[in-house]
């Protein structure tokens, strides 16, 4: 019999990188989910936008379960079919020509850097090595993607960082402009900025980086970590823009919960990553390629993007109604299925108070920052779990304003 383990085990065992909830998640099904103590959550985190088919999908059950009895792992001395047909889903469905797998969207940001280096030092020269990124970004916690981020919160700590990352402001193309020249390697930037508090950009931003990338002769690179796989209401946000880059980054949503991430890019800044400049002991596993084969197919299609855009409407509706009442939002942001809900003054730097209080109230959210609520449920979330979640959310916002989380 296993031993029962409590919250408190993680103070008392784990490396404290992470201040998790009070209460420990122990079963889930669809947009539900249920703590040790059989209290239920409507879930509107989602995994940090991980979920998005919603827990024990049976159709990834079935393809997790179907392939576990074949083929597990091998390592990158082999090659294996479930890997390669997600490839050629991926590049069917995007601008790619090639897929890099590997394991998180950092490691996906992590082979993006390095490529766009390795292009620009194989056709130029060392010189052209910078690398321009944007404030309040967010690329992971390696230590290069930790310092392509722009928050130094995240990365004072852990210097002496990589050289040669500029970082401009976000959604200011004239701040960007004055960072990209000829010296450029890449600019790599999220069509939404998450964890920076849920900020889309704007249409003229990224066709403006676009162009300043052709005009310098650097690589593009979009991070869609967080934005990928139909959270935007496109399989991609970049489909969204019509701006495409030329590398782009992706993980979270695309297993579905099974860890996978990638980086798509094209024949000709592929040709440079030749055998043995990067790799990756367990990218490209026959396992999280069969499920995220499965995820995709059911992802990318136009029911389930045109669903997303429709789910979008009813929290925005129903968040309105509720900030008509509570007045506590200066603004409610985000594409699709990623929702930001900004504090006004009077709460601004109290997110994680609103966090809490959700949960007290059998709700589950998000933070991006201090002064952002996150929503990144399913995407296939139902209408009447997004009506109760907003009712959990209302009530869990009033007990703040009241002063008491419960």
């Amino acid at each position: 019999m296993q031993n029962s383990m409590s919250r408190s085990d993680f103070d008392r065992l784990m490396v404290p990188t992470y201040a998790p909830a009070a209460f420990v998640p122990e079963r889930a099904e669809g947009s539900r989910l249920w703590d040790q103590q059989g209290k239920e959550y409507i879930d509107f985190a989602g995994g940090i936008a991980v979920n998005a088919l919603g827990h024990a999908h049976p159709d990834l059950q079935q393809a997790l379960m179907e392939q576990a009895a074949k083929l597990w792992h091998t390592g990158n001395g082999y090659t294996n079919a479930p890997i390669l047909r997600l490839a050629q889903a991926l590049t069917e469905a995007t601008f790619a020509d090639r897929v890099f797998f590997c394991n998180s969207g950092a490691e996906a940001n992590e082979a993006a850097l390095k490529l766009a280096r390795k292009v620009a030092h194989d056709n130029v020269g060392e010189h052209k090595s910078g690398i321009v990124a944007f404030k309040n970004a967010f690329h992971g916690r390696t230590l290069f993607t930790v310092s392509a981020g722009g928050q130094p919160a995240y990365s004072k700590d852990f210097a002496p960082l990589p050289g040669a990352i500029s970082h401009a402001t976000y959604n200011d193309l004239a701040s960007a402009a004055a960072l990209i020249d000829d010296s450029t390697c890449a600019v790599i930037v999220e069509p939404v900025q998450g964890e920076g508090g849920v900020l889309p950009a704007r249409q003229d931003f990224l066709q403006g980086l676009r162009e300043l990338c052709d005009r310098h002769g650097a690589a593009l690179i979009f991070d869609e970590v967080q934005t990928g796989v139909g959270r935007t209401g496109y399989l991609y946000a970049y489909q969204h823009y019509g701006v495409t880059p030329d590398i782009l980054t992706t993980a979270k949503a695309l297993g579905g919960g099974f860890p996978i991430g990638a980086m798509l890019t094209t024949d000709t800044l592929a040709a440079a990553m030749t055998v043995g400049t990067h790799g990756t002991t367990y990218g490209g596993n026959p396992l999280a390629g069969a499920v995220a084969g499965k995820v995709l197919s059911l992802i990318n299609q136009p029911a389930m993007l045109d669903g997303v855009k429709q789910r979008n409407a009813w929290f925005a509706e129903g968040l309105q109604a509720m900030n008509q009442r509570l007045n506590v939002f200066s603004e409610v942001r985000g594409l699709g299925l990623l929702i930001g809900c900004v504090l006004n003054e009077s709460w601004a730097g109290k997110a994680k108070l609103f966090n809490q209080a959700a949960a007290e109230q059998g709700l589950m959210v998000l933070i991006a920052g201090a002064n952002v609520v996150r929503f990144a449920p399913a995407l296939n979330i139902s209408e009447q779990d997004v009506a109760e979640g907003l009712r959990r959310f209302e009530r869990a916002c009033e007990a703040v304003l009241q002063g008491s989380p419960s």
